[in-house]
């Protein structure tokens, strides 16, 4: 049993997660999972019992080193009259709810992606607040910047991503997240992790599962 009395996911070096006292998880199908105190979850995207991990990480040397020529980590503000919607590229999971239902302000044709004055704010607030990942977050003209303006139930859900494959694990609730090697998500009350083990920016989704046509046929 762990020391932990909270909810916890530990990140265990090229291996799986470990998620302590969850009380709440929801598969992919929009069914809860049944938890147990300690729950071994697979990242490496090979297990034959997903989500769950069978230990194939240690068959085909699952690394979870950061790569190279990931997405940089790093906030953008896009600043407009009325918001200023922050955008952090290296932790989006690619979801699709910005694009989808905001597309003039969130058009990946443009150099500038996102313009902040081409819908209204509290349209604008709606969206950034649906992210997932943490990557969108905005303020108000002089107001502090702000990630967490919904406080959602502490949860684990397995992503059934809109393009019709697999996504990551979607955090909500503030879960705390554990690692020796110091990862720290965007915003702690929500974050998606990679669970297709192709992430360049590990642990966290960075959308590869998208290309991972194998990982959906496995699941």
């Amino acid at each position: 049993m762990s020391d932990y009395e909270e909810e916890v996911i530990e990140i265990i070096e090229d291996g799986p997660y470990i998620a302590y006292n969850i009380k709440l998880m929801i598969g992919k199908d929009g069914n809860k999972i049944e938890t147990s105190p300690r729950m071994v979850l697979c990242r490496c995207g090979h297990s034959d019992d997903k989500p769950f991990c069978d230990g194939t990480h240690n068959e085909i040397d699952f690394n979870d080193d950061k790569k190279e020529d990931r997405v940089p980590d790093k906030v953008i503000a896009y600043e407009g009259d009325n918001i200023t919607i922050y955008d952090n590229r290296g932790v989006c999971s690619h979801i699709g709810y910005c694009t989808g239902l905001l597309p003039q302000v969130f058009d990946k044709t443009r150099f500038k992606w996102i313009d902040p004055n081409a819908a209204d704010a509290k349209d604008i607030m709606k969206v950034c607040e649906l992210c997932p990942s943490g990557a969108l977050s905005y303020s108000l003209p002089g107001g502090k910047r702000i990630k967490t303006p919904v406080q959602h139930k502490k949860k684990i859900k397995v992503s059934p991503n809109p393009y019709g494959d697999n996504g990551p694990y979607d955090v909500f609730g503030g879960i705390k997240l554990e690692s020796n090697r110091g990862f720290t998500p965007e915003c702690e009350e929500h974050y998606s992790l990679c669970r297709c083990g192709s992430s360049k920016n590990m642990p966290f989704c960075d959308g590869s599962h998208r290309d991972q046509i194998e990982f959906d046929e496995e699941e």
